[in-house]
């Protein structure tokens, strides 16, 4: 419960309890009634948001089940024990069986979700001659081929590879992300989409090879839409003052994740024209590269290092740290990207 990101990000917290379908109605209504009847929420449309309890209000998941299962009058089932995935690629990529026999799955990393009108018709064409005609999208902004059977896996992956769309697409390629940015968006104080595809460019260029995991999330402004808070390494667009003029620049959280490891990616406090996101990028992963222990991923070699340091790597030597950007980008009426 209580989840959001946004200007004041917040993990979601887990209520112990599993609710069986007969109960599912009665479930979401408590769970409004308790938003509706919250006075703290109703007096500011910013803070309109469950997440506003657990950041300001002190509540936590035991008192909000309390709460829930008192307005239903009747407990939730005691929670089913589970493990939450580690830090591994969780976003399809690639080739990968399916639990029918003899059938695969085809994930196409679509670089920044943007895919052109001629791509799309070949995909659904690929997907009626190869597999079952089915498509799915996923929340990393790709492609699914669904039901291909075996002797057909290796054809489809040269012809998608053939239109462009790739199969076995680099780190960067297929760890990065972007929201819509000033190009369709009145409140991005940044253009994303197209700097985007640079960024990842220059970055195969400046490391290629490099095959270690990494998120690479890029949002126009502080409404979080991108999701730069979970992230590996969030670019939050800001302007910046460089030459007497004013040009677009990113501000760096890093070491952000979901799954076992959750966390909010950390304001190291460094900025930089949007031209230098890519050296910053790779000064920060060389140094990865070289000093991390063995089999440690980036999110771990992040978390055991200080802001300070990874804000020199960043910067290629000691800066004082900046403070993270004052939340001008708010949507109206709070509501959240």
């Amino acid at each position: 419960m209580g989840g959001g990101l946004s200007t004041e990000p917040h993990l979601g917290l887990k209520l112990d309890g599993v609710a069986r379908w007969s109960q599912a109605t009665a479930v979401v209504r408590g769970i409004t009634e308790i938003f509706r009847e919250s006075k703290s929420l109703r007096e500011n449309r910013e803070k309109a948001r469950l997440k506003y309890l657990f950041l300001e209000q002190g509540w936590t998941a035991a008192s909000f089940q309390e709460e829930l299962e008192q307005r239903m009058g009747f407990p939730l089932e005691p929670a089913i024990p589970e493990e939450p995935p580690a830090d591994i690629y969780r976003d399809h990529v690639g080739v990968h069986r399916q639990k029918q026999d003899g059938l695969f799955y085809v994930g196409v990393a679509v670089l920044r979700g943007r895919i052109t009108a001629e791509q799309l018709h070949t995909v659904a064409e690929l997907a009626a001659r190869y597999g079952s005609g089915e498509l799915r999208t996923t929340n990393m902004q790709n492609l699914l081929i669904l039901h291909v059977p075996a002797r057909r896996v290796d054809r489809l992956v040269r012809e998608l590879e053939s239109a462009g769309l790739r199969v076995g697409a680099s780190s960067f390629w297929r760890g990065t992300i972007a929201c819509t940015g000033s190009e369709f968006c009145k409140l991005a104080l940044t253009e994303t989409k197209g700097y985007a595809r640079w960024v990842v460019e220059e970055l195969e260029r400046r490391l290629p090879g490099f095959s270690q995991q990494v998120k690479l999330h890029i949002t126009g402004c502080p409404n979080s839409c991108g999701q730069h808070w979970i992230a590996d390494i969030g670019l939050q667009g800001v302007r910046v003052k460089t030459g007497g003029q004013m040009v677009d620049g990113y501000y760096f959280c890093v070491g952000g994740a979901v799954g076992r490891h959750q966390a909010v990616a950390r304001k190291v406090g460094y900025r930089t024209p949007a031209t230098g996101v890519p050296a910053a990028v790779e000064r920060l992963l060389r140094r990865y590269l070289e000093h991390r222990h063995e089999g440690e991923n980036f999110r771990a070699f992040c978390a055991r290092h200080t802001d300070a340091e990874l804000r020199a790597w960043l910067a290629g030597g000691e800066v004082e740290g900046i403070p993270a950007p004052e939340p001008s980008g708010r949507l109206p009426h709070g509501i959240e990207g």
